[in-house]
């Protein structure tokens, strides 16, 4: 999933509110990698999955979509969901403080 750029929504000319890109862009949350972590971002939801890049302490990450994967044990508990923070790159749920022990974002799809 890429969010490279977004469209402007416009109503059907009935009264439906029209949404800017600049609404569309900031309905994306952040969320905050754990404390002291410099975490492995990788191409799918695995450890098995290649390292595509690092995050340094202290990082915020959007999650675009949300998919089950390995179970992975980290700071914030046990989980197998995992975090698509953009095309192709996937974190373990278990260092996202996102506040639930579920999904907080659809599924991948």
């Amino acid at each position: 999933m890429s969010v490279e750029h977004a469209e402007e929504i416009t109503g059907d000319g009935e009264g439906e509110p029209t949404a800017t890109a600049a609404a569309v862009t900031a309905a994306v949350r952040y969320y905050s990698v754990a404390p002291g972590v410099r975490l492995n971002v990788r191409s799918g939801p695995s450890t098995s999955y290649g390292v595509v890049r690092v995050l340094p302490e202290g990082a915020r990450v959007p999650i675009y979509c949300q998919t089950p994967g390995q179970t992975i044990s980290g700071p914030y508990g046990t989980t197998n969901v995992w975090d698509n923070i953009d095309d192709g790159q996937y974190i373990s749920d278990a260092y996202v403080y996102t506040g639930s022990d579920g999904y907080v974002a659809g599924r991948c799809g």
